[in-house]
């Protein structure tokens, strides 16, 4: 029977004192240590847009860690690969991430990007409505790696051809996106309406109202919906997100396990909230 015991992160760039901006793979592992103390079984690290050189070593860093941690596994969460979010990403929605890290897409980059490591890259995040991203879209898709839409400025018929290309998810809905609008719905309410993506949501109470994710869960199907902790560097040590020197929401500061008095509180049965945290991150992935 599945349970709390089981869940899995698909979008965490760090916690305690750790990230994956590192290049260590000591400690990547140490990040899987303090998740599996929190609860989670398994995490996806996902990786900071940089340059193409930077994310490499920051890829590597994580192959490493996932040898080291077979070696000796301890109490630790079990490493999965990678989420690479960005670089193929819109200045316009950059929300907390370095803009600089942003890239125009291509094939070439994107052969750059992962060449070597395209069996450990399970997600990339692109902004569907940026030139050239529909066609890294579509050999993302073909390698058999899942495409989320996000950080995007997207409208809804820019994202519906994303999904068109092949983008089988959303990267926290509703955040770092054009928002809804009843006569331009966008990536939000392609997000919310269609019944094959997938959606990440970050329920800590603060990256979205705790009323927007009873939407949410009313109005999406239930094995679509995906909670994530995009935890950062520091969380792990209270509630609520973590804010960049400017004020900028940066990322949570609580892992999933975190969120569940939220979600109950929210009016969301334990059930849901366990194929949301486990069943659904784990069929997206192809674990299931």
């Amino acid at each position: 029977m599945t349970t709390f015991k089981d869940i899995i992160d698909l979008h965490t760039h760090g916690i305690g004192k750790y990230d994956t901006r590192s290049g260590s793979p000591e400690h990547i592992v140490r990040m899987a240590a303090l998740h599996a103390k929190r609860g989670t079984g398994a995490i996806l690290p996902t990786i900071y847009p940089d340059s193409i050189d930077v994310m490499r070593k920051n890829i590597e860093a994580v192959r490493k860690a996932i040898e080291l941690r077979e070696s000796n596994k301890g109490a630790s969460a079990r490493l999965l690969g990678v989420h690479l979010e960005g670089p193929f990403l819109s200045p316009a929605r950059c929300g907390a991430l370095e803009r600089t890290g942003f890239i125009k897409p291509s094939l070439s980059s994107l052969k750059k990007l992962i060449d070597g490591y395209e069996d450990i890259v399970k997600i990339i995040t692109v902004a569907p409505e940026i030139p050239g991203a529909l066609k890294v879209i579509e050999k993302c898709a073909a390698l058999g790696i899942k495409v989320n839409m996000g950080h995007s400025d997207a409208t809804y018929k820019q994202a519906l051809e994303g999904k068109k290309a092949g983008a089988t998810g959303i990267t926290h809905l509703f955040n770092a996106m054009r928002p809804f609008h009843h006569r331009e719905p966008g990536l939000v309410g392609l997000g919310l309406i269609d019944e094959e993506l997938y959606t990440e949501v970050i329920a800590d109470g603060v990256h979205l109202h705790p009323k927007t994710v009873e939407l949410i869960f009313n109005r999406k199907r239930l094995d679509r919906i995906i909670l994530v902790s995009d935890s950062v560097k520091g969380a792990g040590t209270g509630k609520g997100a973590i804010y960049g020197k400017d004020g900028t929401l940066a990322g949570s500061a609580t892992t999933i396990e975190g969120v569940v008095k939220i979600l109950r509180s929210a009016g969301i049965p334990d059930a849901e909230i366990i194929e949301a945290s486990t069943d659904n991150p784990a069929r997206y992935i192809g674990l299931r």
